[in-house]
């Protein structure tokens, strides 16, 4: 099924029995223990913060800085998001549950210094049961801002006692996924002669470049913003860029495709024109709806569970906690190869999408912790 992805979180109307409330406490795609909304009028700070489970230890996830069109949208996100990083964390291996905050409006606009020490009040006045570090829109600077007001944050600088850009293990982790993925579908863990397309160059897909190039593949290239393409295209002339989304996914040719922006890449639109055969991607909740993992799978298209490949960050910034060491985090990140190609065959073995099996593999583990 996929992490189940939450689609109307709008207030209900009076005498009915729909909305966030009952997505929260009695639907299947609830479940979280807690939602937190956040404001300061002072700094202009709106945010949401949604801790999804602690079953396995304190939530751990990202915030994200985002100009949501409402704030029902808002709400939505971080609920598919925290539940998301529940069983990212799970895989991981990782003695954290699932949490996740955004803040609503422009970064370019409206982020100030006061704006995220408002926002670190918020994250403190948890006690710990969630644990921060950055997402789209926030960078180990702010982090190094929330860190003032509260001491469960990670992300952060060197300077200050972090573990810096955790982009380049989310990246590595990627690759890691990507290579199985290969080793699964066609028996040799490389992407050497392949092409490759990656929607959205920012801060990790830039760096995914880098690996496949370094692998040997032929990569291909798409961003909403002009620039982040121009920068790739300048380090990289051999990387050949298409205008949209919606030509890459119907490139000729193409072997994989890794969605690297936001989520709800993969939709009853964009699969039945995909032209790739794998899809792995560090994008969050790349699964519109539930039953679009079937769909992959009846187009015999092989799906690398978004929240598994992309772990690489989380298990940056939650070793960040214990004193970090990179060459741990990397040997760490290099077993996302080995789960991937576990989920695959659990999902052979079942008869099973991969993302099934994914969520299967989450479950099990949570519902362990809770039993323990």
């Amino acid at each position: 099924m996929g992490v189940t992805t939450v689609t109307d979180v709008r207030p209900a109307p009076a005498g009915t029995d729909g909305g966030v409330l009952h997505t929260l406490f009695r639907s299947e795609q609830g479940g979280h223990e807690q939602v937190v909304l956040c404001q300061d009028r002072a700094s202009g700070l709106k945010a949401v913060i949604a801790i999804h489970s602690t079953a396995l230890g304190p939530a751990l996830g990202g915030t994200r800085f985002h100009a949501y069109a409402s704030e029902e949208e808002a709400v939505l996100d971080a609920l598919n998001l925290s539940r998301g990083m529940s069983y990212k964390n799970a895989l991981a291996g990782l003695d954290h549950g699932g949490g996740k905050a955004v803040i609503i409006g422009d970064p370019d606009l409206i982020k100030t210094e006061e704006l995220l020490l408002a926002y670190g009040r918020f994250v403190a006045s948890l006690g710990g049961r969630y644990v921060t570090a950055c997402d789209v829109g926030t960078y180990v600077a702010d982090m190094d801002v929330v860190a003032r007001t509260n001491k469960w944050t990670t992300g952060r600088s060197p300077a200050n006692g972090g573990a810096g850009d955790s982009s380049v293990l989310t990246a590595y982790g990627v690759f890691q996924g990507m290579r199985a993925s290969a080793q699964a579908l066609w028996g040799d863990p490389t992407l050497r002669g392949r092409k490759v397309g990656i929607a959205g160059v920012g801060k990790v897909g830039h760096l995914l470049v880098e690996h496949l190039l370094k692998d040997g593949a032929e990569v291909v290239i798409t961003d909403v913003r002009a620039d982040a393409v121009a920068r790739v295209r300048a380090e990289h002339p051999q990387v050949t860029a298409v205008a949209d989304t919606e030509a890459l996914i119907r490139t000729e040719g193409l072997d994989v495709y890794a969605p690297c922006a936001l989520g709800g890449a993969l939709s009853d639109d964009s699969v039945p024109v995909l032209t790739a055969k794998v899809v792995c991607g560090a994008a969050n909740n790349q699964l519109a709806h539930p039953g679009v993992e079937k769909d992959l799978s009846d187009r015999g298209i092989l799906y690398a569970p978004d929240y598994v490949v992309n772990a690489g960050g989380v298990i940056q910034v939650a070793d960040e906690l214990h004193g970090f060491d990179f060459d741990r985090c990397k040997t760490k990140a290099a077993k996302i190869f080995d789960t991937t190609l576990a989920i695959f065959a659990r999902a052979k073995a079942d008869g099973i999408p991969p993302a099934a099996a994914a969520d299967r593999l989450a479950e099990q583990r949570m519902a362990e912790a809770r039993r323990s």
